[in-house]
């Protein structure tokens, strides 16, 4: 069954950190992009960070230099390390498989994702 598992979120200040895992089924970790997404209120699900089986990562320039990205194979786990948080990464946080490190378009059915809220 594909299955994908979202954890730590949480209500934390300005400037703080976080870190999200994601542990997902085989069938799912081994389509082998991983990526995580966020949504917004009142905005679309966007793809933030991606990360191959190689370990190659690329982020959306909005994340860039702060987000961190990381994947334990054992584990079927996918982390985001999240660093000097703002008030615009509040969302409800997502991972997903993707086809390529380009792509945007999720492969299996989302699960319930994890809160992420920014704010003093």
């Amino acid at each position: 069954q594909d299955q994908l598992v979202e954890s730590g979120g949480a209500l934390v200040r300005p400037g703080g950190s976080l870190r999200l895992s994601c542990v997902a089924s085989q069938s799912v970790f081994n389509f082998g992009v991983m990526g995580w997404f966020r949504q917004a209120p009142g905005n679309q699900r966007e793809v933030i960070a991606r990360i191959s089986r190689a370990g190659n990562k690329n982020y959306e320039d909005a994340v860039k230099g702060r987000f961190i990205i990381s994947r334990d194979d054992a584990k079927n786990t996918v982390y985001l390390q999240m660093n000097d948080l703002k008030p615009e990464d509040t969302a409800v946080y997502y991972c997903n498989a993707l086809s390529f490190l380009s792509s945007e378009m999720p492969r299996f059915p989302w699960g319930q994702g994890t809160q992420v809220t920014v704010s003093s």
